[in-house]
């Protein structure tokens, strides 16, 4: 099954962390202090990234969490929006092909 994906960007990764993690009702899954933060929750995946070239609660892209995915893919819609295909299988920060380690 496919897990919406959504990417946003941040300027405060800690305000950003304490925010969404009060809205979510959840902890982040992965915290890469001043970089990076993901929640999984049963029907989405949220990031948000440092990102000085995105406006703060921009979107970065969208995607799927897809358990039979192999590797990590991305390709623009209609729109012009990025979406990736992610696998789930690995959830390190550093973990080639996780959601973390594809700058995702």
């Amino acid at each position: 099954m496919r897990k919406l994906h959504l990417a946003l960007a941040t300027h405060d990764i800690a305000a950003t962390v304490a925010d969404y993690t009060t809205r979510l009702e959840c902890t982040p899954e992965v915290v890469v202090p001043g970089v990076y933060a993901l929640w999984r929750t049963a029907s989405l995946n949220l990031s948000v990234r440092f990102d000085k070239q995105c406006a703060p609660g921009e979107l970065r892209h969208l995607g799927w969490e897809d358990a039979v995915a192999t590797e990590f893919s991305s390709e623009k819609d209609v729109n012009g929006i990025l979406w990736a295909v992610l696998h789930c299988h690995a959830t390190g920060a550093g973990d080639r092909g996780s959601l973390a380690g594809n700058g995702v």
